[in-house]
């Protein structure tokens, strides 16, 4: 089959590789027919190199048809249209159960100490090939795979892998009350559909800030309140409360992450640990890394005393320095981590089905070829051609 492949840094290809076989009796194989390109795909194409080896198949966010079963799944059958989530889990252990999928104890990657195996996403989270290929093997046929209706075109259901349900978790971890505000730092896929399901969810006020004129014109087309982070700067603080009798918004989510501008010694730390070799880079970044803070200590500035952070952009330092003083003084609760997407499940699907509340259908700004990928990660990466979301057909 035809795979996008890691070959080093800001270097990605679209290879033949052997096909996926089934390996346990509740494996699926699924055939891929729309597979997206995540923001956090970038960590791989820039920084976390120490974790891939050359041949590694990315992608976490794929949807497609199921080709074969093993003798034991009974769940799904060939012919069905699945939605494949970017966590790889069991979905009857302890944490599956506590609705913790990012934790299933079944996948955890145990000698690295890190959480749920993901799809396409480095030996840190199970080296597990990923969906930006023709097809993909399934564990757990039986209870990962998400069943979706025929009809609709992919982009109606395709983002139930990974968009929606990490953006409905920030939203939902934000507390945000009825009718109240939050702020959303940067206006990427997560960040765009928080905006929209915050409003869904009955926020009075929905702030979006980023310095992309695309980004912030497409969320602005949605009513959202926006801020050009390069014209406000470091008077963002004083625009946002100036919107909010001068506390600050309720919330505050953080769908940027380690990609966070304006943190030049995190970028210099991330950038010479990219020259090490592999052994070291990966000592470094597990027991001395630090990440660009600049848009969580801008989160943490933003929120009002006693609200609540809650944090989608990906983050891997293991020192990062945080003010706990001044998140102390202000009571901030911050909640964080992978979208356990089994979870949500059940509140978007019936969103996706009827109407289209969330804007699912136009929410894509590119679609290309799977050959195309390669391409398509380096427009991503330079944010060319207005590229905000972008979904590959292999």
């Amino acid at each position: 089959m035809r795979a996008l492949t890691w070959q080093g840094k800001r270097d990605v290809r679209v290879e033949t590789v052997p096909d996926p076989r089934i390996e346990d009796p509740t494996d699926i194989i699924v055939r891929i027919t729309s597979t997206g390109i995540c923001g956090s795909d970038l960590h791989l194409y820039e920084v976390l190199g120490a974790y891939l080896d050359p041949g590694d198949i990315l992608g976490h966010e794929p949807m497609g048809i199921v080709e074969e079963v093993g003798r034991e799944v009974t769940a799904v059958a060939k012919g069905d249209r699945v939605v494949i989530p970017f966590n790889v889990s069991c979905g009857h252990c302890f944490m599956c159960d506590q609705g913790l999928h990012s934790q299933c104890e079944t996948t955890q990657v145990r000698e690295r100490g890190t959480g749920a195996s993901l799809f396409g996403y480095t030996k840190l989270y199970g080296q597990v090939p990923g969906g930006q290929a023709e097809f993909l093997r399934v564990p757990f046929g039986n209870t990962l795979p998400i069943k979706v209706p025929d009809g609709p075109a992919d982009d109606r259901f395709v983002y139930l892998s990974d968009v929606l349900p990490t953006a409905w978790q920030a939203v939902d971890y934000a507390a945000i009350p009825e009718g109240g505000s939050v702020t959303v730092l940067g206006l990427g896929p997560i960040g765009d559909m928080a905006t929209r399901i915050a409003q869904h969810r009955g926020a009075g006020l929905v702030i979006g800030v980023d310095l992309v004129p695309e980004r912030l014109a497409r969320t602005a087309a949605h009513g959202v309140q926006v801020f050009d982070l390069r014209q406000y700067g470091k008077h963002l603080p004083a625009a946002v409360r100036d919107l909010t009798d001068g506390r600050g918004t309720d919330a505050v989510i953080d769908a940027v992450g380690m990609e966070a501008h304006g943190a030049p010694f995190g970028k210099a730390a991330q950038w010479a640990a990219g020259l090490l070799p592999d052994g070291l880079a990966q000592t470094l970044t597990e027991h001395a890394g630090v990440d660009r803070l600049t848009a969580l200590h801008t989160a943490l500035d933003l929120v009002r005393r006693g609200g609540t952070v809650s944090l989608s952009g990906v983050y891997g330092g293991a020192v990062d320095p945080m003010p706990l003083l001044m998140m102390f003084d202000k009571q901030i609760q911050l909640r964080m981590g992978q979208a356990n997407v089994h979870r949500w499940v059940g509140d978007i699907l019936p969103l996706l089905v009827d109407d289209d509340p969330l804007g699912v259908d136009g929410f894509a700004t590119h679609t290309m070829r799977l050959e195309e990928g390669p391409k398509a990660y380096a427009m991503f990466q330079a944010k060319e051609d207005g590229m905000i979301k972008t979904l590959l057909n292999p």
